[in-house]
């Protein structure tokens, strides 16, 4: 079919919200050495329109908000570079947004229990 399969979207998540800490000159390994890990309760995507082989994509991410042990991420994935090599489908505009997805990570300890997050890692704005 010349289309993304919907598995690979999970994994491009990842990378985006791996890049995300990373600006934050943290590692997600630094974490995991830290006794912290962060695992997905949660994960929501809205696909409207499919991308294609060749397609150049940008995942935008950013914290939604969350609580003292989860964290609430929403994503837009976007068509950076349309590529079009298909005859039977109309280009599409760089920026054009192809797929909306949102996460849930909650904190867990090395033996799996929910624990806090670290208090850096709180989002600035959180429920109860």
């Amino acid at each position: 079919m010349g289309v993304a399969h919907h598995a690979a979207y999970a994994p491009w998540l990842e990378i985006a919200r791996t890049e995300l800490l990373r600006d934050t000159d943290v590692t997600y390994a630094d974490l995991e050495r830290a006794g912290i890990f962060l695992v997905i309760t949660r994960l929501e995507c809205r696909y409207r329109r499919p991308i294609f082989y060749d397609d150049v994509i940008e995942v935008r991410t950013r914290v939604l908000g969350g609580s003292k042990v989860k964290i609430e991420h929403d994503y837009e994935i976007v068509v950076a570079q349309d590529g079009n090599h298909a005859k039977n489908r109309a280009p599409r505009t760089p920026g054009e947004v192809v797929t909306t997805a949102a996460t849930t990570l909650v904190c867990v300890g090395s033996d799996g229990k929910v624990r806090p997050l670290p208090d850096w890692l709180v989002p600035a704005s959180t429920d109860a």
